[in-house]
């Protein structure tokens, strides 16, 4: 075959090839290196292997904040012959609803298996918290007495030389202890737990970190110290008209009690600060953010019960420690804020 025949068959193989291509639309040798197709947009959320963990800590989660809302209503304890009870008018029972009202929204996505690190790393953190609170609140309804002192119970400044448990009280020990069992059951299932994203949120992980932290620290400075306090009175002498500063005794803090409540105090304090280190590192976002909140939510509603004792007695007021415990809360809850924002990756 000559030159010329072979020439003239390969191009009208070339020119075969050429009208297929442009029939198509595509060159052949465009349609060879076009680039790979660009990932949607948003965080990139996998969710994989979901255990039955997971649901476990759901429903323990659900339970704790029924109990918990329904402690609210009934006698909390018999102090002197006086019964105390947490909601004693609209304000303070919307102040007792707030931790099991969160409670019961994580609890039912757990169930849900929807965003399951986000609801174990609540569970997780507010178990931390709750031993803590649930030793304080076993040295209240059955220690208080072995050293009477004067307290803060439910809005009301009384002396515990005689307390009893009421149905409240009892209700309020299984509500936190179902919240620590929830927790020990979420970090157990935390490891076999799939879920993750594009990292959206490590670049400012850091900063969060830090924030965090010194929140951390100033809520364990505030708790150290009463929320709501007796102040000191003004007493003027009829027969010289000297005025004399009187102290009176006021609620013991948080570091001050004996036994029970003091390694209460000091668990609290001291998973404050973990919390606050841990929750920000956790992955994915949805991580951190479900561990923030549950820090948040606890800060919060202890310092609005500080708020509710002081504005319910004409026997206290409001102190700086509490007016700081505020502070922190809303600050926490600014931080979850803005890690909830971050949603989508960058491109």
């Amino acid at each position: 075959m000559s030159r010329e025949t072979r020439t003239g068959a390969t191009g009208r193989r070339t020119t075969s090839t050429a009208r297929r291509g442009a029939a198509a639309g595509t060159p052949p040798s465009s349609r060879r290196s076009a680039p790979p197709a660009a990932p949607p947009p948003g965080e990139g959320l996998v969710v994989g292997t979901v255990p039955s963990g997971v649901r476990v800590t759901g429903l323990l989660l659900v339970l704790a904040a029924l109990t918990g809302a329904v402690a609210a209503f009934p006698t909390y304890l018999v102090v002197g012959g006086r019964e105390l009870s947490s909601a004693q008018g609209l304000g303070s029972a919307l102040v007792a609803l707030l931790v099991p009202a969160v409670h019961l929204a994580v609890g039912v996505v757990l169930v849900r298996k929807a965003v399951p690190k986000f609801g174990l790393a609540y569970a997780g953190v507010a178990g931390a918290l709750g031993l803590g609170q649930l030793l304080i609140e076993l040295y209240r309804g059955s220690s208080s007495t072995a050293r009477p002192g004067v307290e803060v119970l439910a809005g009301e400044r009384v002396l515990t030389t005689g307390v009893a448990a009421g149905p409240g009280w009892v209700l309020g020990v299984c509500a936190l202890a179902l919240t620590v069992l929830a927790g020990v059951v979420a970090i157990a299932s935390w490891g076999r737990t799939v879920m993750d994203d594009g990292g959206a949120l490590d670049p400012l992980r850091p900063g969060l970190a830090g924030a965090a932290v010194l929140l951390g620290v100033t809520t364990v400075l505030c708790l150290s110290l009463p929320a709501a306090d007796v102040p000191d009175r003004l007493v003027v002498d009829p027969a010289t008209g000297l005025e004399t500063i009187v102290t009176q005794e006021g609620p013991q803090a948080l570091l001050e009690r004996p036994g029970l409540a003091l390694m209460g105090g000091l668990l609290l304090a001291g998973a404050v600060v973990l919390c606050s280190v841990v929750a920000p590192s956790l992955r994915p976002r949805l991580a951190a953010v479900g561990g923030l909140l549950a820090v948040a939510v606890a800060v919060l509603g202890a310092a609005l019960g500080g708020l509710r004792d002081a504005v319910s007695s004409d026997e206290l007021d409001w102190t700086v420690p509490g007016a700081g415990l505020v502070l922190t809360g809303l600050g926490y809850a600014a931080v979850t804020a803005l890690a909830w924002r971050l949603r989508r990756g960058r491109s």
